[in-house]
């Protein structure tokens, strides 16, 4: 039941969680050090005074920290969840009863209901767009026109969000800039290699209990994300399969030492099935109808749309839930199909997202991309931008300096050398 404030506007689940909701971003801020710098400075700066701001966040305790760091700078924040199952009630509670930000997210809302918190973040009138996924800033574009003007940009952390950013940009209609999250090397190398890695599997095991090791299990796309999964499930001791459509990744696989198949070749073989492609029903059908009594398939990618639900639907004569998040297609055929999380984030369904260590460099990524546009408003042309890498090494520094790690600096010598060309053999 959503609950109601006389002081904030909100939509969450029961405020009486917030007590558990403060103790666990407590928690993960302990391991969010980058994060907590930049807070720390932020509040002292107030880069943010002034200005309104949306993030479309899976709402999570890591995510929590980000929000607090950004109200810390002055931001007026409004957040809403990214995905419908990827909320965490008791910290979105926390949210709204503690920092007064106003949170507009419950775990398992309907798509009615998530798309009216899209519209609720637009009627915030925001300058500042932090997206999850571009389904703030596609709505924007789509259905707010007379808004564009209060727009200084948008922040972007998934592949799939920087996908729709391009497409936009292709067909004219991205009038702002762009920072592009996703790509900063203390994002992607980090946050989608281990993080997606570690969380994928923690998701499975929480939904199901199996035993990875002697599993078969196929890993569906070899980009960064698929990279840490293949490697954790390898290190679980699955024995990994590997599908691509792109070559390079292909044989980047093979040289990891992963058999590379086509889906129609993996799907007799597997016994649990994760998507990680970012595109649309890359299991289908035809899969479903050679797939082994019994196999599980989960989506670690942005959208629900990487396994063909509506396709095995119709191939069911029973649907069935047999554990939380769980839930057993009975076929045609005789067999049955165990689809994880309803084919949604499985490793934010079921667990509880990346580790907060990891989330601490995407979510600095995402603080410092909002200070740049807004110390850059006006400058930036419409399109996408990178993170400065200025930026994204002062984040891995602090990383570093963190963890008490030290490392070497070039010596006079040796950056005369690097800048010269007339040294040889």
């Amino acid at each position: 039941m959503t609950a109601t404030s006389p002081r904030l506007k909100h939509e969450v689940k029961d405020l009486a969680l917030a007590p558990l909701g403060r103790q666990r971003i407590e928690w993960a801020g302990r391991e969010m050090p980058v994060l907590r710098q930049i807070r720390d400075r932020f509040a002292q700066e107030k880069p943010f005074a002034g200005i309104r701001l949306v993030a479309c966040c899976h709402v999570t305790t890591e995510t929590a920290n980000l929000a607090i760091a950004l109200k810390a700078g002055g931001a007026d924040a409004v957040l809403i969840a990214s995905n419908p199952l990827s909320t965490q009630d008791d910290v979105a509670a926390c949210l709204v009863t503690d920092y007064e930000i106003p949170v507009f997210a419950i775990k398992g809302e309907d798509n009615e209901t998530y798309n009216r918190h899209v519209q609720i973040a637009l009627d915030h009138r925001p300058n500042i767009i932090i997206d999850d996924g571009c389904d703030v800033v596609a709505t924007l574009v789509k259905e707010r026109q007379e808004q564009l003007a209060d727009i200084i940009g948008t922040t972007e952390e998934t592949t799939t969000g920087i996908v729709r950013l391009r497409a936009m940009f292709k067909d004219g209609v991205l009038s702002f800039p762009a920072v592009n999250v996703n790509d900063a090397d203390t994002k992607h190398f980090f946050d989608n290699r281990y993080g997606t890695g570690q969380s994928t599997l923690d998701g499975i095991i929480r939904a199901t209990n199996i035993l990875l090791a002697g599993k078969t299990l196929v890993v569906v796309g070899y980009g960064w994300c698929g990279k840490g999964t293949a490697l954790r499930a390898r290190g679980l001791g699955a024995n990994v399969i590997v599908t691509e459509i792109d070559p390079i990744k292909a044989i980047e696989a093979v040289m990891d030492g992963f058999r590379v198949l086509p889906m129609a070749e993996a799907a007799p073989l597997g016994d649990l099935f994760i998507t990680v492609t970012g595109n649309k029903h890359v299991i289908r059908g035809e899969h479903f109808d050679v797939m082994k009594d019994g196999a599980i398939v989960c989506n670690s990618g942005h959208f629900d749309i990487e396994i063909d639900l509506k396709a095995l639907g119709a191939k069911a004569t029973e649907v069935k839930t047999v554990r939380p998040f769980t839930e057993e297609y009975r076929l045609q055929n005789g067999k049955s199909v165990v689809v994880l999380g309803e084919g949604r984030l499985i490793n934010l369904a079921a667990a509880e997202g990346h580790p907060s260590a990891v989330m601490d460099m995407s979510f600095a990524n995402q603080a410092l991309g909002c200070e740049y546009l807004v110390k850059n408003k006006g400058k930036l042309e419409p399109g996408i931008h990178a993170i400065p890498t200025e930026v994204d090494q002062e984040i891995a520094r602090l990383k570093l300096q963190a963890m008490g790690i030290k490392i070497d600096t070039l010596t006079l010598e040796q950056i005369e050398y690097i800048n010269s060309w007339t040294s040889g053999t």
